[in-house]
């Protein structure tokens, strides 16, 4: 290679990088107006790529009032990965869709991101005054539903990200419970805020979790009495004593393991140093 090529290559790196950018930012924005909505689904889901860096946060944001119920599922779970302030407000917009799975997506999102709204949003759906899926289904929210209805990809973000977690030397957090709970196809979205809601340390957020644990659905109450144990206060055990008589044993299993989570320690330090004195008195 001569000296004037090499000299010319950034240059022409440049002028190649200048002309690929709009290039790349045209195939997104006819992807994002494609009439298929399987298009525009896949588009938003690619944004997500770009972060709050790129040109087209506006239009992802944009994309939580499609028409399609898949697109903007697909949008809010692409906004909650950019964790900025314009993408929150799309969030808080979405919190208003008229379709349940999405104000719910929108919810667990923005309790990812310990927004106030997610938090109160999701006291309301565990009080049962907001529902987290629709009565009849189109095909497109019968796959929204299916991707979204148990939100594991939300409980293990937060887990690895350790959102709210603050271990206890001695106990584990329940993460075999929680996977358990996520696992059964019967689990309802008012058990999953059950569970969201187990670290928030509101009145408000105590509160619905001891009217949860009398719920006439077994998931909602299992989901209660798991959350209510990880608070790790000895004063909520009576709370969890009903339901060691409960008909379901997945409730039962955990009121029992809560109980005992919840119960002082066995006095083993305490009697050993009661014995010490008298070893000492000894011969």
């Amino acid at each position: 290679m001569t000296l004037k090529r090499i000299c010319l290559a950034p240059l022409l790196l440049f002028r190649a990088m200048a002309a690929t950018g709009p290039e790349c930012q045209q195939i997104l924005q006819r992807a994002l107006q494609d009439k298929n909505p399987d298009t525009r689904k896949q588009a938003v889901i690619a944004l997500s790529l770009a972060g709050s860096r790129g040109p087209l946060l506006p239009d992802l944001q944009g994309m939580v009032h499609d028409k399609d119920v898949g697109v903007r599922l697909a949008a809010v779970a692409s906004l909650a990965e950019v964790k900025n302030l314009p993408s929150r407000e799309s969030l808080h917009q979405a919190l208003a869709d008229p379709v349940p799975e999405v104000s719910f997506a929108a919810a667990k999102a923005l309790w990812a991101q310990r927004d106030p709204s997610g938090a109160q949003a999701l006291l309301a759906v565990l009080a049962g005054q907001n529902k987290t899926s629709s009565s009849l289904f189109t095909r497109e929210k019968r796959d929204a539903l299916r991707m979204l209805h148990t939100p594991r990809t939300l409980f293990w973000f937060a887990l690895l990200q350790g959102i709210g977690m603050a271990p206890v030397p001695g106990l584990g957090e329940g993460v075999t419970s929680l996977q358990a709970l996520l696992a059964d196809p019967d689990i309802s979205g008012r058990a999953a805020a059950a569970l969201l809601l187990g670290k928030d340390q509101r009145p408000a957020a105590l509160a619905a979790l001891r009217d949860a644990l009398t719920d006439k659905e077994w998931s909602v109450r299992a989901a209660a009495a798991h959350s209510v144990a990880l608070r790790n206060d000895p004063a909520l055990r009576p709370d969890l004593e009903p339901l060691l008589a409960d008909k379901k044993q997945a409730v039962r299993l955990r009121a029992a393991a809560g109980y005992l989570r919840l119960s002082p320690l066995p006095p083993r330090t305490a009697a050993h140093s009661a014995k010490a004195p008298v070893k000492k008195s000894g011969p």
